[in-house]
């Protein structure tokens, strides 16, 4: 017993000699308002960059994992559970934060705007932006962003990952600008539709959204098990 009790002390003793690190998770948000695609920012409350916008972040517990963690931060700043979610990337340059020795994970998330506490949003001192406006941000945040951007454009290419940030009924003008939002581009509206309706995932609803014009557009769902289901059968959704 004696023995067993020298080898846990030493190996303790063993880790009480290696350099202790922060490890912190950044969330990269992005939200779709049925016009533009854009991203969640917060106004930093302390030093270093007081004042500057950030992307929100936290610091691990030692009771969480990564994935606990950034969903914790997500809900702090959104009040929303169970959004989609991805680990981005690990960011461990030594001199990444000024504060002190900081490893970030990043991750990104999909929300659909109208669908958040806003009043957390506004306690949190956060913003929208349009992606194309976003301001400059504060360590190697804009890095983060730049690499989420391009995660999210090959996402979009391979599978219906857009339909995380859209309402659950929406138009084909609405889709279509989601797509424009996540590509940086202007896609061709008869080619886009037809693409789509060649998958067969959507449903057309009898309801139409009359806030555009006199005429209205049809609203449309997206057919999740469906699609799922034709993915069995070695469907391949490509953009």
């Amino acid at each position: 017993m004696q023995n067993t009790d020298q080898k846990e002390i030493l190996s303790l003793a063993y880790y009480d000699h290696e350099d202790k690190v922060l490890l912190a998770v950044d969330c990269i948000i992005f939200g779709f308002d049925q016009e533009e695609l854009k991203i969640l920012l917060v106004k930093r409350g302390f030093e270093p960059e007081k004042g500057k916008w950030s992307l929100i972040g936290g610091f691990l517990k030692k009771e969480e994992d990564l994935d606990i963690a950034a969903s914790r931060v997500l809900y702090h700043l959104t009040g929303l559970n169970n959004i989609y979610m991805e680990q981005l990337y690990t960011y461990s340059k030594v001199d990444r934060d000024p504060a002190d020795r900081t490893l970030s994970v990043a991750y990104y998330a999909l929300i659909d705007i109208a669908n958040h506490d806003k009043e957390l949003i506004k306690q949190n001192s956060a913003k929208w932006f349009p992606i194309k406006e976003a301001p400059n941000l504060i360590f190697d945040h804009n890095d983060m962003v730049e690499r989420a951007m391009a995660r999210l454009r090959r996402r979009a290419l391979s599978k219906p990952i857009g339909f995380e940030l859209l309402p659950e009924k929406f138009t084909m003008r609405q889709l279509q600008k989601l797509y424009e939002g996540i590509m940086g581009k202007k896609l061709d509206k008869r080619n886009f539709i037809s693409k789509f309706n060649s998958f067969d995932i959507l449903i057309k609803l009898d309801e139409k959204d009359m806030s555009s014009s006199k005429k209205g557009a049809f609203l449309y769902k997206f057919n999740e098990e469906k699609y799922n289901r034709k993915v069995e059968e070695g469907f391949n959704f490509k953009i």
